[in-house]
């Protein structure tokens, strides 16, 4: 005997509105037992029990009445939709934020949490949506944008992108030889002592052993201090060399605000230089303000306290880690420097205002001869 037809029209229209794995929740009993899969289901009966699970579940998750507890489950909830949006979607996004775009370049402002290239665990990364990008800026018929270097994760900021995998390499090179002049902006937990200096350390990867094996990048300093007197210490034959200058912009006794340049470019120099050299943590960096464990950042009880925070809620804090400035030299055809400046997003702002740390008004350029380029 052949297999009931679900020939409802009502039932079609009902689960075509429902997105795919999300008919049951997670956990949910069936809606219709062992008596009744033998006949159709009925449409209003199924959706009144969906509405009632969607009830159930609301039920579970409070909505918190303090403003910045709201604030952080908003961010939780938009970095997980980004790994589940449609391509096309994260792409007009991306769109909705250029910095800039002429004939060689096309300059975004990378959201929070989006990662730039694949990997494990990674559903949706920059690198996937650069074709369906290129196609909305230049028509069907444009070949793919190129990457001309990468963000973390976490970090937000200025991001650039060349129409052609020439002018892709040649900017590659920029910032191989050091020739781009890169601001970061970061809030930390802590003031740096001094207020503004060079961090001149290796860094090198190693494994952090415990319960959980794990990889970090860390210090490998040329000297250390033995009964007082400086030792040299053998040089690590995997360690980069790694220089970040810094300067405080603001500060509290508890945080401040501080722009970072750093001279080279090696995997989480910035992170590991605050952290472990100058013994100020960026905040919502909960890889790297404990050496030992991969745990949520433990932070002093003023600092929640201005934040609105409970030390539970603490892992929900994003990295403050911002790609405030570029500054590309003149290259090809290009007479002059051209100067981009990405705003703050608003969690960072937020919390400034919270820390009680005053935001410089202007971006610091080197002269009249840099195009300056901000986003709206």
């Amino acid at each position: 005997m052949a297999a009931p037809r679900l020939s409802t029209p009502g039932l079609r229209l009902l689960i075509s509105k429902l997105r795919p794995g999300r008919l049951f929740a997670p956990g949910s009993k069936p809606v219709c037992s062992s008596a009744t899969t033998s006949r159709p289901l009925n449409a209003q009966r199924l959706a009144e029990k969906l509405r009632a699970q969607k009830k159930e579940q609301k039920k579970k998750m409070p909505i918190p009445t303090n403003r910045v507890h709201r604030r952080v489950q908003e961010l939780v909830r938009f970095t997980q939709q980004l790994q589940r949006v449609h391509p096309n979607v994260l792409a007009k996004e991306l769109s909705r934020g250029i910095l800039h775009q002429d004939k060689d370049l096309v300059v975004i402002n990378k959201p929070y949490g989006l990662p730039v290239h694949g990997g494990p665990g990674v559903q949706l990364c920059i690198s996937d949506v650069l074709p369906t990008l290129a196609k909305m800026l230049h028509g069907h018929k444009a070949e793919p944008l190129h990457l001309c270097h990468r963000l973390d994760k976490e970090t937000t900021g200025v991001m650039v992108l060349a129409w052609e995998k020439d002018m892709a390499h040649q900017v590659q090179e920029l910032f191989r030889t050091r020739q781009v002049e890169k601001k970061y902006w970061a809030i930390t937990v802590r003031a740096p002592l001094p207020s503004a200096g060079v961090v001149d350390i290796p860094i090198v990867e190693k494994e952090v052993q415990g319960q959980q094996q794990h990889h970090k990048m860390t210090l490998s300093p040329s000297y250390r201090m033995d009964n007082g007197k400086m030792v040299k210490m053998r040089a690590s034959r995997n360690a980069h060399v790694a220089v970040t200058q810094y300067q405080v912009l603001s500060s509290t006794l508890s945080c401040a605000l501080v722009e970072l340049q750093p001279v080279t470019g090696i995997k989480h120099q910035l992170r590991v230089h605050l952290s472990f050299g100058l013994d100020c943590p960026i905040l919502g960096d909960h890889k790297y303000s404990d050496w030992n464990r991969l745990a949520p950042q433990k932070l002093p009880a003023g600092t929640l306290k201005k934040l609105g925070l409970h030390q539970a809620k603490a892992r929900h804090i994003p990295l403050h880690l911002h790609a405030r400035q570029l500054i590309l030299p003149a290259f090809g055809s290009r007479t002059e420097e051209l100067l981009l400046a990405c705003k703050l997003p608003h969690f960072f702002v937020h919390s400034l205002h919270r820390l009680g740390l005053e935001m410089p008004d202007q971006v610091q350029s080197r002269g009249n001869e840099a195009r300056y380029v901000e986003a709206q």
